[in-house]
């Protein structure tokens, strides 16, 4: 074994995972797929969570890099990342579900308009939250995983309600929780896209009852409605609000 097999023992798994200790896999563009079904989670409530934090800036970053070519052993620090403030940046990630169910229901979960959806009818999602502020709990949506069945396939996505697109300026990961004994799934927001005021973040689909989960991290100009042509969900969109109390 080399030496740089020492410094990366697991470069070889088929995913980027996090061990026995995190328990986790991250999905990248090299593997962006993972099947629910495989790891156990069939049944049960699914557990969604967005949560983000502050990127430090890009001129921080400059200093920093240069102070590690003085300093080289700093190469192996890690950065800081500084916690999410209302008073640093003002920006309201939010996030939502389309769904279409196998009798071809289609619809959406998410803040605004407030359609929080249902957990024990259809559609089998439920929304818990809405984070203005970057909080550690995040956003949370619930899948019933116990209707499945029903369920013909599920897009992620978070969006910018209002204010200046500003996904280049936070450090955002989608996370779902199965119930059980699964590995948790993590996908980062890790591409940089200033102008962009929403992300497809990952899709749910049944394939012959088996649940595949699937990276697409594709970031938009647009809104709710532009991720619809994409994914051709071919619903109706208008302007909402979300409910301030």
């Amino acid at each position: 074994m080399g030496f740089w097999d020492n410094l990366w023992p697991g470069r070889d798994s088929p995913f980027d995972s996090g061990g026995a200790i995190t328990d986790s896999i991250v999905l990248s563009r090299r593997h962006a797929t993972v099947s629910l079904s495989k790891q156990g989670t069939v049944a049960g409530t699914l557990r969604v969570n967005l949560s983000w934090r502050m990127r430090t800036s890009d001129i921080e970053g400059r200093s920093r890099q240069s102070g590690r070519l003085l300093r080289p052993l700093k190469l192996f620090q890690p950065d800081v990342v500084q916690a999410h403030t209302q008073g640093m940046v003002n920006v309201d990630l939010d996030l939502g579900c389309m769904y279409e169910l196998k009798d071809g229901t289609k619809g959406v979960v998410q803040p605004l308009g407030n359609l929080i959806g249902d957990l024990n009818a259809p559609p089998y999602i439920r929304l818990s939250g809405d984070d203005r502020f970057g909080a550690p709990s995040g956003e949370t949506v619930y899948v019933n995983l116990d209707h499945h069945e029903e369920i013909k396939r599920l897009l992620f996505f978070v969006y910018i309600y209002d204010q200046t697109p500003a996904f280049d300026r936070t450090h955002a990961t989608v996370t779902l929780y199965p119930t059980g004994s699964g590995p948790r799934i993590e996908i980062e927001l890790d591409e940089r896209a200033p102008q962009a005021r929403s992300c497809a973040v990952f899709t749910v689909e049944n394939v012959k009852g088996e649940l595949i989960v699937r990276r697409e991290v594709k970031f938009v100009y647009g809104f709710q409605s532009e991720l619809d042509r994409m994914y051709g969900f071919g619903m109706q969109w208008g302007r909402g609000y979300k409910s301030r109390t």
